[in-house]
């Protein structure tokens, strides 16, 4: 049996927004329940028809804008854009606004570091205890003899990985931050260049012997390369911040009746 749910009318200014369009709405606005996805909507509708009042109250009347895509906007949205644009101001991000988003957020403009990895994998379920077990005393000989002569890694790869990189001597090739399981990326941006791990790596895969080969360090961009994207996220960001303080103004101005308006950050500004 499928649950009907049940909400109040909601009201702005004593007009009731269609609770038909809420429905249709609501398919655009993900959330973890039916109840949370219908607020949101409904949140998004009211919004968008306190914008469409201002509209009216300015008399706009806006025709042939195109969105980002370059799409022909819809005249309801088009005379929204147009407000916006009319009402609501925002600063351009200068050089010195620039420069200190870049110095004090060095991390998001550096190239990530690059590892060769080399692995054997001895391929065992976690869930299973003895094949894990056992797993781990092949990876531990493996270790022993790669200890007493580096130059088999290839041939032990190609003999006893489970991994297709056996083809290639157990070579993965550079791995990035984010490219592997937790566990092995961080055995493996911990080695020096031709390091071999000293203990098998436990993951979901099973049981990995590591060596680290070639390691090239992650290099800051220049500003000069970032500084137009910079300005135009600081921008964007601060549009947001305008549209939806705007929208703040304008809900604490009408009386809203049948639902939580909440914060003004939702889909619509974004």
């Amino acid at each position: 049996m499928v649950e009907v749910l049940e909400h109040p009318p909601v009201l702005l200014n004593g007009r009731e927004i269609d609770a038909a369009a809420i429905a249709a709405e609501v398919q655009n606005h993900p959330a973890p329940d039916a109840h949370a996805a219908w607020e949101a909507a409904a949140r998004a509708l009211v919004f968008r028809q306190l914008l469409l009042d201002e509209a009216d109250r300015f008399d706009i009347m806006a025709v042939g804008l195109e969105d980002a895509e370059g799409r022909t906007l819809a005249d309801d949205d088009a005379r929204i854009e147009a407000l916006l644009e009319q009402e609501v101001r925002c600063p351009e991000a200068d050089e010195a606004t620039v420069r200190r988003y870049y110095e004090s957020h060095a991390e998001r403009f550096t190239s990530p570091t690059l590892v060769e990895a080399e692995h054997i994998l001895f391929a065992a379920s976690p869930d299973d205890d003895l094949a894990y077990w056992l797993a781990t005393g092949d990876a531990r000989m493996a270790i022993k003899k790669l200890v007493a002569e580096p130059t088999r890694f290839a041939e032990l790869a190609s003999k006893h990985s489970a991994c297709p990189s056996k083809e290639q001597g157990g070579n993965l090739g550079q791995i990035g931050p984010g490219q592997t399981v937790k566990e092995f990326e961080a055995v493996l941006f911990g080695l020096g260049e031709g390091e071999l791990h000293p203990e098998p790596v436990k993951t979901r895969f099973g049981v990995h012997v590591i060596r680290a080969g070639r390691r090239v360090e992650g290099q800051r961009l220049p500003l000069e390369l970032v500084q137009d994207k910079i300005a135009q996220y600081l921008e964007e960001a601060s549009w947001r911040r305008a549209v939806s303080q705007y929208l703040t103004i304008l809900a604490s101005q009408a009386k809203i009746e049948g639902i939580d308006i909440g914060g003004a950050d939702g889909p619509l500004v974004q």
